[in-house]
């Protein structure tokens, strides 16, 4: 397969291209395994014009940065590129969300679920198969903790917010979190969840397929689907 961008001198990376890298790069910065970061040409774009998947890796803005400085020098870039963060764990290196309140609001499938800190650790549980929680928020005494399961449909957990910390699974087939906006996919066009997250109180999950025990529930923007039980 060609992997090279069909105007050579563009330089939006196609998006093919970005995908295999984000796979081979397990879905973070190469260095540090932070789930937001730009695409970096190990060649230097102004050297190469061109887009070849094998040449470009992840970095995190830091990173990115310190690297064109001359902070971090590019022969350990490329030594990272080659055992990235992510990929020796198979799974993401945490990341902090920052919700916070005394409220909280959940969004899915058309439904609105909103709660006032009671005290007690007052929880708000949107979704649950099998007395396992897939979507809750807890808050207490000023803190809100978002807390999240997504499985597979072989009970595999591929994701995991536990506390507002983010965790996630290198298996699925692309990961992308995009400013407030986390996708994954299973396959092309195949959409396992699509959730934007609304600081500091807010949850919108937009799409998703929820697994659980062979009990599957489908989001749509407008409504909740039961499709088995």
């Amino acid at each position: 397969m060609d992997n090279t961008s069909e105007s050579p001198n563009s330089r939006n990376i196609p998006l093919p291209i970005q995908r295999e890298v984000r796979k081979r790069c397990g879905f973070g910065c190469v260095i540090c395994g932070v789930p937001l970061y730009e695409y970096d040409h190990l060649l230097g774009w102004a050297n190469v014009k061109r887009h070849i998947a094998e040449e470009i890796t992840l970095l995190c803005n830091k990173h990115h940065h310190e690297k064109t400085s001359g902070l971090l020098l590019n022969e350990d870039v490329l030594v990272a590129n080659t055992n990235p963060f992510n990929l020796c764990s198979s799974v993401s290196k945490p990341y902090d969300l920052h919700f916070s309140g005394t409220e909280c609001e959940t969004i899915i499938g058309g439904n609105k679920f909103t709660t006032l800190d009671q005290g007690f650790g007052t929880a708000i549980i949107p979704l649950m198969i099998d007395e396992i929680p897939l979507v809750a928020f807890l808050l207490t005494d000023g803190h809100l903790l978002l807390n999240l399961n997504l499985f597979d449909e072989n009970n595999e957990q591929i994701l995991r917010i536990c506390n507002n910390q983010l965790w996630y699974s290198t298996n699925p087939w692309d990961i992308e979190l995009k400013g407030k906006n986390l996708i994954i996919r299973e396959a092309s066009h195949n959409i396992l969840i699509d959730i934007t997250f609304n600081m500091p109180n807010q949850i919108t999950i937009n799409r998703g397929r929820f697994l659980l025990n062979g009990v599957e529930v489908l989001v749509r923007p407008q409504y909740l689907l039961l499709t088995n039980n």
